[in-house]
């Protein structure tokens, strides 16, 4: 079993020296940006098999070569299913090392996510990534200032924004966004986000306070699920199906379920680059290690626009969104006439890249990046951070950082354990 001895920097400078002069470069950019020979096929690994990573073995124009997990069980289960051909993995940095794969995708907790995707993206690999893209503000900005220096594509997997039908709404995101611009609601628009308008924030996803240490099972290498985290004793609430109650590596119902339903509210209010400007929450206390509930959290842009996160249901007459001139109510009723009809008259939204591998191929940047992808998950820790402080929160969209509080300065960039720091 290996163990965490090395730095990331030590590895990223050795792996980048390839022996015998074999370079990293991935092989579909080999004969200039755009060339891809027709029968060359995306290779890919995937990272966390013992969740997400069971739904994305395999996907359109790709063929798996390699799988990693820190759990012995969660590797060996998926290494029989997969069958011959690939290869399993404890340590990810040995998957990384590999030339031979295009794309690595990301399904770890959250709080590896934004290290994974930088040290990907030096090693020379494209990323798709699973949701929330990062677990600090801190660690997006460095994400997006990665796939820009080395010229990585990047794909976040929520993908409301482009296709299927968008929760309660019972429609694609397409018809809300052609209303939002037709301007027939008026402006400002207030969105709100809950049980009423079909929306669930999944408060069973908290943690319990004062775990009782226990023995790390001989399967789990702990030193690597922990990565980046905080050294803290093992207990079996912390990993796997539960960890997304601990501050250290997610963020509670809102962790999980934020991005799916705040991406598409920045893409239709055309939010996609800014913040709000300020992040106001109602909710007891909260432990320092243990996620709790939240009864309401609202963020205000500059423009006056809102986003209410409803936590207890309380506005039993809640129109998903309302502004001066009309509203609409989950299951797409409306107070505007022929909604259908204004809809069918409005363009278009722009066309979006919506296939992975055809990002890949042509390096052009997906429908949900990491630009725009990092923008909405900082709606997410804005109200991460609010809550974990427990007041109201002033932030400079262009800055990237709350103004005149420290304390929740701090939480942007949260520390790495030693061998894993930037």
């Amino acid at each position: 079993m290996k163990k965490n001895s090395t730095g990331r920097r030590d590895f990223v400078r050795k792996s980048l020296v390839a022996a015998a002069g074999i370079s990293i470069i991935p092989r579909h950019v080999m004969g200039g940006t755009n060339f891809i020979p027709p029968s060359d096929q995306l290779t890919k690994a995937v990272i966390g098999v013992g969740g997400m990573g069971q739904g994305h073995l395999t996907y359109e124009g790709t063929r798996l070569l390699a799988i990693c997990d820190a759990d012995g069980n969660h590797l060996a289960n998926t290494l029989k299913k997969v069958g011959s051909g690939v290869t399993g993995y404890r340590d990810f940095r040995e998957v990384l090392q590999r030339p031979d794969i295009d794309i690595v995708h990301i399904a770890t907790p959250p709080h590896w996510h934004g290290l994974m995707s930088i040290m990907a993206a030096e090693a020379g690999k494209d990323v798709w990534c699973e949701k929330p893209m990062t677990r600090t503000i801190g660690e997006g900005k460095k994400v997006v200032e990665a796939m820009a220096l080395h010229g990585k594509m990047f794909r976040l997997n929520t993908w409301f924004r482009f296709k299927d039908n968008f929760y309660g709404m019972g429609t694609p995101v397409k018809k809300l966004k052609k209303v939002v611009d037709s301007g027939a609601l008026g402006w400002p628009l207030k969105v709100t986000i809950s049980g009423v308008t079909g929306f669930n924030w999944k408060f069973y996803w908290v943690g319990k306070e004062n775990l009782t240490p226990q023995p790390v099972p001989a399967q789990l290498d702990y030193n690597m699920w922990l990565g980046p985290a905080p050294e803290k004793p093992y207990n079996p609430h912390r990993v796997h199906g539960t960890f997304r109650g601990y501050w250290d590596y997610d963020g509670g119902g809102l962790g999980d379920m934020g991005q799916h339903y705040i991406d598409p509210v920045q893409y239709f209010l055309g939010k996609d680059n800014t913040s709000p400007v300020k992040v106001e929450v109602d909710a007891p206390q909260q432990h320092y290690d243990a996620i709790g509930t939240w009864r309401k959290i609202t963020y205000t842009y500059a423009d006056g626009c809102q986003i209410i996160l409803d936590g207890e249901n309380k506005d039993k007459d809640a129109a998903y969104i309302e502004g001066p001139n009309g509203k609409i109510y989950n299951g797409f009723k409306s107070t505007i006439p022929n909604i259908e009809g204004l809809i069918d008259s409005m363009p278009d939204p722009e066309e979006q890249i919506t296939l992975f591998s055809e990002s890949v191929k042509t390096r052009q940047k997906f429908a949900l990046n990491e630009e725009n992808g990092h923008r909405s998950a900082t709606v997410v820790n804005m109200g991460i951070i609010a809550l974990r402080l427990g007041r109201t929160l002033e932030f400079d969209p262009v800055k990237q950082e709350f103004i005149n509080d420290e304390e929740a300065n701090r939480l942007i960039d949260q520390p790495m354990r030693a061998s894993w720091a930037y």
